[in-house]
């Protein structure tokens, strides 16, 4: 299995970046999301979706989790505040 956030390549396409996620299918079919390193024409290369079959890791990376998140608390939200029954004529 191919652990997120290493640098891992496709054996087919040659494709290498940073697998970013991992789905798996109801019938047994696991797939990982490459992500290519760096830019073109000033964007972000597109990633893509590959069976885990063909893909394996090229460099074990270091996952950097920062202390400090900008992120706030997760979890539910309260509820809506309660609206008046509509009326009727």
């Amino acid at each position: 299995m191919v652990t997120l956030g290493h640098r891992v390549k496709d054996a087919i396409t040659g494709l290498v970046g940073i697998a970013t996620a991992r789905t798996e299918y109801m019938y047994g079919c696991a797939q990982v999301h490459i992500q290519p390193e760096g830019l073109k024409d000033g964007a972000p290369i597109s990633g893509a979706w590959f069976d885990e079959q063909r893909v394996s890791t090229v460099e074990v990376l270091p996952i950097a989790v920062s202390a400090q998140s900008s992120a706030g608390p997760g979890g539910d939200a309260p509820p809506p505040p309660a609206r008046k029954p509509p009326s009727r004529y």
